[in-house]
């Protein structure tokens, strides 16, 4: 008997709904011990393949259109409609419309998602952050908002300029950080429909960016609304040249400081939540993909600074040992102790409920684990 057919007929015996088995293809690599039977569908014309995919309960394949997922970590109650999903992570009730295309090193954590035709790759999206239709949103990262009713957001037909006229990629943008990022008591980030962020830049919480706008630099004033006019003009151009390239490198320097932060982050605190619907997989899953994400920022920094040369080489050799010293810095290890307590605590009386343990911290309780990982990101930012 056909392969494929053996393996959709083990996941229909587990409770895998399967409308149209004919139409679904399972790669002979997958492991179907890897997805669960409870609720799971996966609908006409999906294809699954890689084995490290996981599939948790409730998650749903390919509702709006077909979709391919390869070697993502799919979690409970994720929707994917349809489109292409590579070397991804997507956690509780997030999800994506159809005709996405989510490429390596991406993280949706829980209920964050997108309309129809996003584009993602290395990209990072914490809790509740909403992307609208039509966007191409790589080599970034996105917090802010307390909830699905208050929530960071970015309008349709926006891109993230992430390739610069001298080739080079070494364009990230931070949009919030994690050290408050991750309390979720934040305010939410809003950039408008129609418009576009030139990366590498830096907006903090609160920050509002008109419709219609292309932001081309950083604010860190919080509460801000900014708006971009028209104006024209025409200019000699020389290739090669480089513009404000301490503030690039500096700009680059603190996003991976943040991605390490985060790593501790997963590593102590969303490690305490691992259950039924948040496996060791899954926490395996963000790991792997951060990891991906970090390597894949310090490549593009690196690759910027020797094509730069003469004073960026110099100083590269500073930023390399700095990373390579300070790659699983702890910042403050009394502090860090004293914070996963009130985690301890607060699983204690709510459960291994991520969202409602992190949103029930008291002010000063988030103050400390903000402080905690802003240690960290201090330490590993070499000075530029």
């Amino acid at each position: 008997m056909n392969k494929n057919i053996i393996k959709i007929e083990m996941l229909q015996n587990k409770g895998v709904k399967i409308p149209n088995p004919a139409s679904v293809e399972i790669g002979e690599d997958v492991e179907i011990g890897r997805i669960s039977g409870n609720g799971v569908v996966i609908y006409s014309g999906c294809k699954i393949y890689g084995k490290s995919t996981l599939i948790l309960r409730d998650a749903k394949l390919g509702y709006e259109a077909p979709a391919t997922v390869e070697n993502c970590q799919v979690g409970p109650e994720v929707s994917l409609k349809g489109g292409f999903f590579k070397d991804a992570v997507f956690l509780r009730k997030a999800g994506m419309g159809s005709g996405a295309q989510v490429r390596e090193g991406t993280i949706l954590e829980e209920e964050a998602g997108a309309a129809h035709t996003v584009g993602l790759k290395q990209t990072i999206l914490f809790p509740f952050v909403t992307l609208g239709s039509l966007i191409n949103f790589c080599d970034c990262f996105m917090s802010g908002g307390t909830s699905r009713k208050d929530h960071s957001e970015v309008g349709s037909s926006y891109i993230h300029f992430n390739y610069t006229h001298n080739q080079d990629k070494a364009t990230p943008s931070l949009i919030g950080d994690v050290p408050n990022g991750v309390m979720l008591n934040q305010r939410p980030i809003f950039l408008g429909g129609q418009g576009g962020l030139v990366g590498p830049s830096r907006l903090t919480f609160g920050t509002l960016i008109a419709a219609g706008s292309i932001f081309r630099g950083d604010e860190l004033r919080p509460n801000r609304l900014i708006f971009e006019g028209g104006r024209s003009g025409n200019v000699a151009f020389a290739p090669g040249v480089y513009y404000g390239v301490k503030r690039i490198v500096e700009n680059n320097c603190i996003y991976i400081a943040n991605l390490m932060a985060l790593m501790q982050w997963y590593q102590h605190v969303r490690s305490q939540f691992v259950s039924e619907d948040f496996p060791e997989l899954l926490l395996e899953g963000l790991r792997e993909k951060l990891t991906m994400a970090i390597e894949e920022r310090i490549s593009r920094l690196k690759e910027l600074c020797f094509k730069k040369g003469d004073e960026l080489l110099e100083m590269w050799t500073r930023i390399e040992e700095n990373f390579r010293t300070r790659r699983d810095e702890q910042g403050d290890i009394a502090l860090r102790d004293d914070f996963l307590e009130k985690i301890r605590i607060g699983i204690q009386e709510k459960g291994k409920d991520y969202i409602a343990v992190i949103k029930g911290l008291d002010e000063n309780d988030a103050k400390m684990g903000s402080f905690w990982l802003q240690e960290i990101v201090d330490r590993v930012s070499p000075v530029i």
